[in-house]
């Protein structure tokens, strides 16, 4: 009976979660530091200087199952990243961060360097939030 089961869960996902089957999702936070320290929670986030005067947060974020959860916010210096999913679930987020090119940019408090493109996209070789 507990095959049976498994195998209704897996059918209900329907596949693996893909960051880049989801439909961006972009916020913008005004931003007057110099330092700016990225916290992302171990998703992939591409790191990106910008001729811009705020920080522009895009996120995809694709979600097979239920109880997604996801969240940003600037506190002071520190941008908070989140997104998950509990439960019979799978998912996958990527976050891709602009900054004002003259902000010098920590992740998880220690130096980083900015990468990425002009373009957005799911699937822009970005390096994991924790490496």
């Amino acid at each position: 009976m507990s095959v049976l089961m498994l195998f209704a869960a897996v059918a209900a996902l329907g596949g693996c979660a893909k960051a880049s089957n989801a439909t961006p999702r972009s916020t913008t936070f005004p931003f007057s530091g110099t330092t700016l320290d990225v916290r992302a929670h171990e998703n992939w986030t591409d790191l990106v200087a910008a001729d811009r005067d705020d920080v522009k947060v895009t996120m995809w974020f694709d979600v097979k199952g239920t109880n997604p959860k996801s969240s940003w916010s600037l506190d002071g210096n520190k941008l908070n990243l989140q997104a998950g999913c509990n439960g019979w679930a799978n998912c996958e987020a990527r976050f891709r961060v602009e900054v004002p090119r003259h902000v010098r940019v920590l992740r998880d408090g220690r130096k980083t360097k900015l990468v990425g493109s002009a373009t957005p996209s799911p699937d822009t070789s970005g390096t994991p939030a924790a490496g």
